[in-house]
């Protein structure tokens, strides 16, 4: 295989050509290091690299691969299994913890080096990915985009004046370019779907408890999750299939990825909440919406024109736990907290000093609104919406805003994304083809509690019929 075939076959291939023997983890994850030399300072997506270490994490994966196949790629029998991820390079965000190194949050303020990994990166471990180093983020990970007073802007691998999104833009950028197999991001109001949208990826925020966020727990006051950025679907669900907390369907994930969903009934729902400000959804990203339904109809599926009935006051409680979650994690991993963004420091402040009654009102209400919101699953089985109004803004377009204009600006581009969070369904963000600039265009699936096999049944069947992974940035040649 071509080294670039190889750099963007994705994990769920790279796994599969290591343990048949057509190339050793040795040979993908030299091929990462090389490619990160060179294409990654023009991207900025990586913080730290970590090579001789991801070295011997492959050789390692080698020895397991060694033991467990014969060189036909046969499987021993009684051997041990040497994991679903064995072998293929991995990128981590960096608000995970990576024994040995700081988890930074983008910004010069953090503590020391952590002496264990986080869960999930323990469980990427043991199904045997190799990690390549951690990717960047905005200041403390409240940001559409990534960029940081300390760290600089990562950028878009399909055009570099653009921004991947974020939080987890390091890592959008990284798996985009063809940096690492597969990535671990977080979404606490949008940052693992906004940046797989920004950069032509699949996304899954996975419900809530689904993934492991030890030592992280009850991020941004239950509004976050760990999850994967990926090329593919079924790239996706390895990573679900690796670190799953939550029972899995019978045959895992991947199997899901392959099934046949069977006819599906869709709303396709454009409303947004209540206090969140109306987005203009562009031509493009209006095409990609109604061609994506045209497609979902051409399968077998029922598409209807049905919004989701969205609680008067969820986007309040979206912002009171975003605000308080930034403001808990500055006071909790934030030693040095005068090297922190003005705008940053000042919502801290003000999550911090939020009556506690008000956070606590935000947390009660989580279960009617979440009922409110689930209510449309009694009709249909997957609802169907925009993912970004528009396509990626320009790096640097925020850098001068104060927190009161950020706070006003966000919601036009988290709109559809972050009240989600709130109700902890599961939802992921699938391509959708491309505007005119050649940038990526996606839409947004929303499933049922513990939807994600349904979710990734319906993607993997989109991605069939209109495939994606094969088309790259130019800049990843």
């Amino acid at each position: 295989m071509d080294a670039t075939d190889l750099a963007f076959a994705g994990a769920a291939r790279q796994a599969e050509l290591i343990a048949q023997g057509e190339v050793s983890s040795r040979e993908l994850t030299e091929l990462m290091l090389e490619r990160i030399a060179r294409i990654d300072p023009r991207i900025n997506a990586y913080r730290v690299v970590l090579a001789e270490q991801a070295l011997a994490e492959a050789d390692a994966a080698d020895a397991r691969r060694a033991k467990a196949f014969t060189a036909t790629g046969r499987r021993r029998k009684g051997s041990e299994d040497p994991g679903i991820l064995n072998g293929v390079p991995l990128a981590i965000k960096d608000d995970a913890d990576l024994a040995g190194e700081p988890t930074a949050w983008g910004t010069a303020a953090h503590g020391p080096a952590k002496t264990e990994d986080a869960e999930v990166v323990r469980r990427l471990r043991a199904a045997g990915g190799v990690v390549l180093g951690k990717t960047h983020v905005p200041e403390m990970t409240a940001m559409p985009y990534t960029e940081s007073m300390t760290f600089g802007a990562t950028r878009n691998p399909w055009q570099l004046d653009r921004t991947p999104g974020g939080s987890s833009g390091g890592t959008a950028a990284a798996v985009a370019a063809g940096l690492a197999g597969l990535g671990l991001g977080s979404d606490g109001g949008g940052s693992i779907r906004i940046p797989s949208a920004f950069c032509g990826l699949f996304g899954i925020k996975p419900q809530r408890d689904r993934v492991p966020l030890a030592p992280h727990d009850d991020a941004w006051q239950g509004m976050s999750v760990n999850g994967p950025l990926a090329r593919t679907v079924a790239d996706a669900a390895l990573f679900l299939d690796a670190t799953t907390t939550l029972p899995a369907p019978e045959g895992g994930f991947l199997a899901a990825t392959a099934s046949d969903p069977g006819p599906l009934r869709i709303a396709l729902s454009t409303a947004v909440p209540a206090g969140s400000l109306p987005p203009s959804l562009g031509p493009d990203q209006q095409r990609g919406l109604a061609e994506t339904a045209e497609l979902l109809r051409s399968l077998g599926h029922t598409v209807v024109e049905r919004d989701i009935d969205w609680p008067l006051r969820i986007w309040q409680a979206v912002n009171l736990r975003i605000v308080r979650g930034i403001g808990d994690d500055v006071a909790d991993a934030m030693p040095e907290r005068h090297r922190l963004e003005r705008r940053v420091r000042a919502a801290a402040r003000i999550g911090q000093a939020l009556p506690p009654g008000l956070v606590r009102w935000a947390r009660e209400a989580e279960p009617a609104m979440t009922r409110k919101v689930a209510a449309i699953f009694d009709d249909v089985d997957v609802v169907l919406t925009p993912m970004m109004p528009r396509g990626p803004f320009a790096v640097g377009a925020w850098a001068h805003y104060g927190l009161a204009r950020l706070l006003a600006q966000a919601p036009r581009w988290v709109a559809y994304a972050a009240a989600v969070n709130v109700t902890g369904l599961p939802a992921c963000s699938v391509p959708a083809g491309f505007d005119g600039d050649g940038l990526p265009v996606a839409v947004q699936l929303l499933g049922p509690q513990a939807g994600e096999e349904r979710l990734l049944a319906l993607a993997g069947q989109l991605e069939r019929e209109r495939p994606w992974a094969q088309h790259r940035p130019a800049i990843a040649a």
